[in-house]
C-alpha cells in the first residue's frame, strides 16, 4: 500500500516517519520546494526529540521519500493524508481553510479509483463534506472515500504519542476505508489501544472539543491560583487535592503562564466561531479565550511590579512549552515587547528558539546560557519549564546576581529551596519566600 502525505509540516513528518516505521512505503508532499530538498539532505525543519534521527533512518530504508511533485505522485497513492495548516483566519477567528481545500483541488484533478483520502488537518465541522464536494465536481464518476482522522501529537513527545495514543478517532463509516485505516494503525490496534468508528462530522468536533477542554482546565487553575495569593492558600495542594478525584483527574492541573502554541488558541477560537455559525454559542469556551489574553497582561504587570526599579530583566524559555522550539502564540511573544515598551533592557535563553525573524525579539539580547542571563539581570523570568532551567544551579545564580530575584511562572522549584538562599522567589498561587532581609 502506497500512502502519500500533503503537508511536509509539524504533523505531516511525524505522521509520515512514524507509518514509514510500521513497513508503509509513504511519500511526504509539499509545494516548498526549498523544504523537501532541505528534507531530502537530512535537514529537518522542527525540532521534535527522536524526529531527526528517525526520519533519516527511514529515508536510507527507501521506505520514506519526499516530493514536491503532488500530481504524480496522488496518481500512483492508494491513501492520501491531507496534513497542512489551519492557522486562524486574518480576517476573523475562524479558521483559514485555503490550504485544505487547494489541496483537495489538487487531489480531484488527480485521484485514481478507489482512493481513501484522510483529513489530518484540525478543520471545523463539515470540512470532510466539502472536500468530498470538491472531488465529486471535478471528477464525478471516480469512487474515493473521505475520512476524517484526526491528530492528537503533543509538542515534544509526538512519536511517543503515536505510537501510544490515548485513542485513534476515525470518522467514517465505508467498510473498505475500516478495513485500509485498521491495516494502516496495525501496530496501535495490536496493542490494544481504543480506535474510535464515529461519523466524519463528530470525529472534526472531538478534536476541537478535546482541545477547547483541556484549555479550559489550564485558565481554571490559572485563576484558582490567583485566588491563592489572595487567601494565602497553595495551588499544588488545590492541583492534589482536587486531581485525586477520579471524576477529575491530575493532568492540565499545573499552573502556569497560560496556553499557547499551534493548537489550543487557535482551535479554540475556532471552535467559537462554528458555535456562532450554527446559533450554537460557546460561551463558556469565549470566556477562557479572553481570560487567557488577560493573563498574558496580568504576568507583564506583575514583572514590573516585583522590578520595581530595576530594569535588567532575563527571561529563560521563550517556547510556549519545553522541547519545541515552537514560539506560536507563546506568551513570551506578549510579555517580552511590553517590558521593552516599558523600558526594561532584555536578555533571553533558551535551548531552541531562534530569534531569526521574529519582531517581537528583535530589541532582546540573546545569550548563550542561563548564567549569562543572570550576569545582565536584577531578576529571572522563567517563562518555560526545560529541564535545563529547572536543574540549574541555584547556589551559582544567587552569587552572580546581586540581590537575584526569580519569578517562576512555572512553579518549577520547591519553596524550601530558597529558605536559605539569598533569592527573592517568587512564582504563581504559591507563597513569596524573601531572603534578602536575613539569610539562616
Amino acid at each position: 500500500m502506497k500512502l502519500s502525505i500533503i503537508g511536509s509540516g509539524y504533523v505531516g513528518l511525524v505522521t509520515g516517519a512514524c507509518l514509514a516505521n510500521v513497513d508503509q512505503h509513504v511519500t511526504c508532499l509539499d509545494i516548498d520546494e526549498k523544504k523537501i530538498n532541505k528534507l531530502r539532505n537530512g535537514i529537518i525543519p522542527i525540532y521534535e526529540p527522536g524526529l531527526e534521527g528517525l526520519i533519516k533512518e527511514k529515508v536510507a530504508s527507501s521506505s520514506l521519500t519526499f516530493s514536491s511533485n503532488i500530481s504524480e505522485t496522488v496518481k500512483n497513492t492508494d491513501v492520501i493524508f491531507i496534513a497542512v495548516g489551519t492557522p486562524t483566519n486574518k480576517e476573523n477567528d475562524s479558521a483559514d481553510l485555503s490550504q485544505v481545500y487547494s489541496c483537495a483541488e489538487e487531489i480531484a484533478k488527480n485521484i485514481k479509483n478507489n482512493t481513501i483520502v484522510i483529513l489530518k488537518s484540525t478543520v471545523p465541522v463539515g470540512t470532510c463534506d466539502k472536500i468530498e464536494e470538491i472531488i465529486n465536481l471535478s471528477n464525478p464518476s471516480i469512487n474515493f472515500d473521505v475520512v476524517s482522522n484526526p491528530e492528537f501529537l503533543r509538542e515534544g513527545s509526538a512519536i511517543f504519542d503515536f505510537e501510544n495514543p490515548d485513542r485513534i478517532i476515525i470518522g467514517t463509516k465505508e467498510k473498505n476505508s475500516i478495513s485500509t485505516l485498521n491495516s494502516i494503525y496495525k501496530k496501535q490496534i495490536k496493542n490494544n489501544f481504543p480506535v474510535i468508528f464515529t461519523t466524519r462530522r463528530s470525529s472534526e468536533l472531538i478534536k476541537y472539543a478535546s482541545n477547547s477542554m483541556l484549555a479550559m482546565r489550564i485558565i481554571f487553575i490559572n485563576e484558582i491560583a490567583d485566588l491563592c495569593e489572595k487567601v494565602g492558600a497553595n495551588v499544588e495542594d488545590i492541583s492534589l487535592g482536587i486531581g485525586l478525584d477520579k471524576r477529575i483527574g491530575p493532568d492540565f492541573l499545573n499552573a502556569g503562564p497560560g496556553f499557547g502554541g499551534s493548537c489550543f488558541p487557535k482551535d479554540a477560537r475556532a471552535l467559537v466561531e462554528s458555535g456562532k455559525s450554527y446559533n450554537a454559542p460557546q460561551n463558556l469556551l469565549k470566556a477562557v479565550i479572553d481570560g487567557n489574553e488577560k493573563r498574558k497582561e496580568n504576568l507583564s504587570k506583575r514583572i514590573i511590579e516585583v522590578a520595581k526599579n530595576r530594569k535588567n530583566i532575563g527571561v529563560l524559555g521563550v517556547t510556549y512549552k519545553a522541547n519545541t522550539d515552537d514560539i506560536r502564540e507563546a506568551p513570551s511573544l506578549s510579555i517580552i515587547p511590553d517590558l521593552i515598551n516599558k523600558g526594561f533592557n532584555v536578555s533571553i535563553y533558551d535551548p531552541q528558539a531562534s530569534r531569526d525573524g521574529i519582531k517581537e525579539f528583535e530589541e532582546a539580547n540573546w545569550e548563550s546560557d542561563i548564567y549569562s542571563v543572570a550576569k545582565k539581570s536584577d531578576c529571572l523570568v522563567i517563562l518555560t519549564e526545560w529541564s535545563e532551567i529547572i536543574s540549574m544551579d541555584l547556589k551559582k545564580i544567587s552569587d552572580i546576581m546581586t540581590q537575584p530575584i526569580i519569578i517562576d511562572f512555572r512553579n518549577l522549584f520547591s519553596l524550601d529551596s530558597f529558605k536559605k538562599l539569598n533569592i527573592e522567589y517568587h512564582s504563581i498561587g504559591r507563597e513569596t519566600i524573601n531572603s534578602h532581609k536575613e539569610v539562616e
